[in-house]
């Protein structure tokens, strides 16, 4: 299976200069290759291939983008890949249409080409930036094939993220079947009993969530002092340096709530595969169509449901493990976990089932033990 490693890079002032042009060459060429394939559908032509959106980049490298020559050629041709491939996931119905990356919103990111990246135990040469410094040394194997390495930045530092081939690490595994209800309330509740809080309702993220609040109330008010009526009616926002330095510190809270969800997820998750369970079952949730509920979508975003699943999926995998998706129109919640009963009119109040067999248990471990049947 391929592992993704990711390190943290020490460029210097100059390194991290071409990384930001770098970065806004991949946006820049993602957003032109989204505009011909929009502009094309509507003259009433067909999908354009990777390969023809190419060879145009590469005539428009000799008339009019001659600055693209500065940047490795790989980038603009991995960001129009990666174009056609979210267009080609559109077709089939697995993700939503692409949509045009603005330069304050998405994330700076760019591709390196894995057969010219060389690594040293303490850095490694990005093609035409140099050898960089990486924070932690010997960290990414050496005389190995790497997969997909891409140059990300997180708002504060940036980072490489590397796909390299190990072998999965089978171990012995317990009779054991593992029922995990995601919620609200408690990110996730097992069959045992056991209950992983909800991080968000710690004191240190309300800290956090009040002075981000804080801070996007101070920015919006500067944005108001600010504004200038032009000629036609409309509204200009002139953005001082004051504004600049309050939304990058915004950006560096949302970096640290982040990474404080991530880090909470990886714990519960790997905490879960060390009790070598045979398998593992989970609801198979729309989030999608949770997140129309205007009262809830808030509190199912920072939970990260999507990426929890996702998490487990890959470590589940490493240790060999089953894990089982239960069907999403299952009702694990309204069924008796002792007589199989179903309550058609249980409410999302009723947090705790009670069955006309006279059987009372609470409604997330009642549904955790009835996914764990499913295995």
């Amino acid at each position: 299976m391929i592992k993704t490693i990711k390190v943290r890079l020490k460029p210097t002032v100059e390194q991290e200069k071409l990384f930001w042009k770098a970065s806004g060459t991949a946006r820049f060429i993602y957003n032109w290759a989204l505009d011909r394939q929009l502009v094309n559908y509507k003259n009433g032509g067909k999908f354009i291939s990777d390969n023809e959106l190419r060879k145009e980049i590469t005539q428009l490298k000799k008339l009019e983008l001659t600055w693209l020559n500065e940047i490795s050629n790989n980038v603009p041709k991995q960001a129009v890949k990666d174009l056609c491939l979210a267009y080609k996931r559109f077709f089939k119905k697995q993700a939503k249409q692409p949509k045009f990356k603005k330069k304050n919103r998405c994330k700076p990111s760019f591709y390196n080409d894995c057969c010219k990246l060389k690594v040293k135990e303490n850095s490694i040469l990005i093609e035409k930036i140099g050898w960089i410094e990486v924070a932690e040394h010997g960290r990414i194997p050496l005389d190995t094939n790497y997969n997909n390495p891409r140059i990300t930045h997180d708002n504060k530092y940036w980072y490489i993220s590397v796909g390299i081939e190990i072998e999965s690490e089978y171990q012995e595994l317990t009779n054991k079947t593992l029922g995990i209800d995601l919620g609200i309330k408690d990110l996730a509740i097992i069959n045992t009993g056991e209950k992983h809080k909800n991080i968000n309702k710690t004191s240190i993220v309300k800290k956090i969530k009040k002075k981000l609040k804080r801070l996007q109330r101070k920015v919006s008010h500067k944005y108001e002092k600010n504004k200038t009526k032009m000629k036609g009616g409309e509204v200009r926002y002139n953005k001082t340096k004051n504004i600049m330095k309050t939304e990058k510190k915004i950006k560096l809270i949302h970096r640290r709530l982040t990474n404080i969800r991530l880090n909470n997820i990886h714990q519960i998750t790997t905490s879960l595969v060390k009790t070598k369970p045979q398998s593992i079952v989970i609801e198979d949730l729309n989030i999608n169509g949770m997140m129309k509920n205007r009262h809830l979508s808030k509190a199912i975003q920072e939970q990260c449901l999507y990426t929890f699943t996702n998490i487990l999926d890959y470590k589940t995998k490493f240790y060999g493990i089953k894990l089982v998706k239960a069907d999403r129109f299952y009702p694990s919640s309204k069924t008796c976990s002792k007589c199989g009963n179903i309550k058609k009119d249980l409410k999302l109040s009723d947090r705790i089932y009670k069955c006309e067999c006279g059987f009372s248990i609470d409604r997330d471990i009642n549904a955790a033990i009835n996914l764990a049947k499913l295995a």
